[in-house]
């Protein structure tokens, strides 16, 4: 097995594709195979494939979820404390919004109870034209 893969080794990425096009066509398991050791032994790191890309993609993402969650600091004091104190009170009034809309849905399903309560003790004011 290792004499195969010294062969596939040595040659040239154009003959390598060229093997995975006939095997394609021959039997594709063997075309299967070409393309798992190519990227197992990351051999087409030159054309943009391979394992490393996806480890430099997943790294990025991790990076972006640690920005996200600490800001970073400019390197001015007075602008990061400007920034701190900004986005306390957003949140603050976020938190305030989040409580004034959560007190509107109480107010709604009050009413909305209160005028069921009203139409199910006096059911004929409910109905009034059921018999026409």
């Amino acid at each position: 097995m290792t004499s195969i893969a010294a062969k596939l080794e040595e040659l040239p990425t154009p003959m390598l594709i060229a093997l995975v096009l006939i095997g394609l066509m021959t039997w594709w398991p063997v075309a299967l195979a070409v393309v798992a050791y190519l990227i197992w032994s990351r051999r087409m790191m030159c054309c943009g494939f391979g394992i490393s890309r996806w480890d430099n993609f997943a790294s990025g993402v991790r990076q972006d979820q640690d920005r996200q969650a600490r800001p970073r600091l400019s390197g001015n004091q007075a602008f990061d404390d400007y920034r701190a104190e900004t986005l306390r009170r957003l949140e603050e009034e976020q938190q305030a919004f989040r409580d004034f809309l959560a007190r509107l849905r109480v107010a709604k399903d009050k009413a909305e109870f209160d005028q069921f309560m009203a139409e199910r003790s006096n059911p004929v004011a409910a109905e009034p034209n059921a018999r026409s």
